[in-house]
């Protein structure tokens, strides 16, 4: 269910030097090729309009974006543009818009030749046209540097990367199975609120409703799943654990697949059965479908679950996360949860092992015991404010190596730093309202949360 963000790139020229300078545009053109080109390689689909020089050119652009659905419009000054030819078509066209801000040449010295000036000069048309956007009241992103000496289209594609999540968030639908876990309030929010001011769906059912699709699954289906596990994990269940986590399983991804959910939550102390079709809690599945981009949280969180959705479908290699104890000596936070890990994340290749379940009647099920591979990423919480509102909090942080405890290592673990004392952190991260489900993304992507947090309308405070 991942795709990559689909991006509409608009080359902006000025209709006097096609007049006055007639061989000025096509180099100008087969520099745009290369950044298209560029853009796909970081993971982006492209849709590259011809060159624009006024406003019609560029509305008559700008309506082809809508037919292919654009994620975002990508403007890229090949020389100066005027801005009033294409502010207004901008603004009218309701898509995410990125500058981006960049030319041909690396180097523009003492040494330079004068001939280069009309080539490398289309900056001042980003700020002409900058400042009008944001004069219109009309918000805009911005990635500048060279493309081949800097990261910009790596930047750029990921800020593509949050316009196409903000968007999969505010559509998003989202299954409950079972009522949120009783007491827990911080992310406790009304489904009228979720719907009216972040646009999120959310359904609720028993985990008796599961009971006819877990049914419906055939011995072959179930064959072929526990033959699949056994190539992609290190299988250290019983054979019976295995088998039933994978049936249970295999009815719940049926249901997500009919009903084209795009996150799921559950509360494990709603599975109290030891009989009949849903003997146990389907937390395989639900590391399965994080690998597949379907959002997930614990306990009900259905804010939590949309939002590990639209980044995990945008980013890959997202996880839902809890934090649970501070190693106040080795200033890091150790994270964990009962059985729900995305296996994308993982630093090797995970175990999949039964877990003792005492808290209901339910079976013991499987789950996959890993921990996430060490490097930079980002922490990203969903909190909800007063009044109905919400804040995205943006955490950069590493991702330090695994438990050595043997025990710990038969479960979901991590351990991640962040760039700060942690004393300090966790005193602003609980000042602004952080609560303890968030999700976790690998990589350096702290500018696309950010990005991502405006795309999407919600406040944003980087930690």
């Amino acid at each position: 269910m991942r795709r990559e963000p689909v991006v509409g790139l608009l080359p902006l020229f000025l209709k006097l030097y096609d007049e006055r300078l007639p061989g000025l545009r096509a180099p100008l053109e087969k520099w745009a090729a290369e950044i298209a080109a560029g853009l796909r390689a970081e993971g982006a689909r492209v849709a590259m309009a011809k060159t624009c020089r006024v406003k019609g050119e560029a509305a008559e652009a700008l309506r082809r974006f809508k037919g292919e659905d654009v994620d975002i419009i990508v403007t890229l000054h090949l020389a100066y543009a005027p801005s009033l030819e294409f502010a207004g078509v901008l603004a009218a066209a309701r898509r995410p818009i990125l500058l981006l801000d960049t030319t041909p040449d690396v180097s523009f010295g003492l040494d330079v030749h004068p001939d280069r000036i009309l080539y490398n000069h289309g900056i001042h048309g980003v700020q002409d046209l900058a400042c009008m956007l944001r004069r219109m009241g009309v918000a805009y992103e911005i990635a500048a540097g060279h493309a081949r000496a800097s990261d910009v289209l790596r930047r750029a594609a990921d800020i593509a990367r949050a316009a196409f999540a903000a968007r999969t968030l505010r559509r998003a639908r989202v299954l409950r199975i079972g009522p949120a876990f009783e007491g827990m309030g911080d992310f406790a929010v009304t489904k009228e609120v979720l719907r009216g001011k972040l646009g999120i769906t959310v359904e609720a059912i028993a985990p008796s409703a599961l009971a006819r699709p877990v049914r419906a699954v055939s011995a072959a289906r179930i064959e072929a799943e526990l033959a699949a596990d056994r190539a992609r994990y290190a299988v250290a269940a019983p054979p019976d654990v295995h088998r039933r986590s994978v049936r249970v399983g295999l009815g719940l991804r049926a249901l997500l697949d009919a009903k084209a959910y795009d996150a799921v939550s559950l509360n494990f102390a709603a599975f109290d059965s030891r009989q009949g079709p849903v003997d146990t809690v389907p937390f395989l599945e639900v590391s399965k479908a994080m690998a597949r981009g379907i959002g997930y949280a614990g306990e009900g969180d259905v804010l939590t679950a949309a939002l590990v959705g639209a980044l995990s479908r945008a980013f890959g290699r997202t996880t839902f996360t809890e934090t649970f104890c501070p190693d106040w000596k080795g200033n890091a936070i150790f994270l964990a949860h009962m059985g729900e890990i995305n296996p994308e994340v993982a630093a090797r290749k995970p175990r999949l092992v039964e877990r003792d379940f005492p808290w209901t009647g339910a079976r013991n099920p499987a789950i996959l015991a890993c921990a996430p591979a060490p490097g930079p990423a980002v922490l990203v919480n969903l909190a909800p404010g007063p009044d109905d509102t919400f804040a995205l909090l943006v955490a950069p942080v590493d991702v330090l190596g695994d438990a050595k405890n043997a025990e710990l290592r038969q479960g979901v673990r991590g351990w991640v730093r962040p760039r700060r004392p942690l004393p300090g952190f966790l005193e602003e991260y609980s000042r602004r309202g952080g609560t303890h489900h968030s999700a976790l993304v690998l990589g350096d992507r702290a500018e696309a949360m950010m990005a991502f947090a405006r795309f999407a309308g919600i406040e944003a405070e980087r930690l």
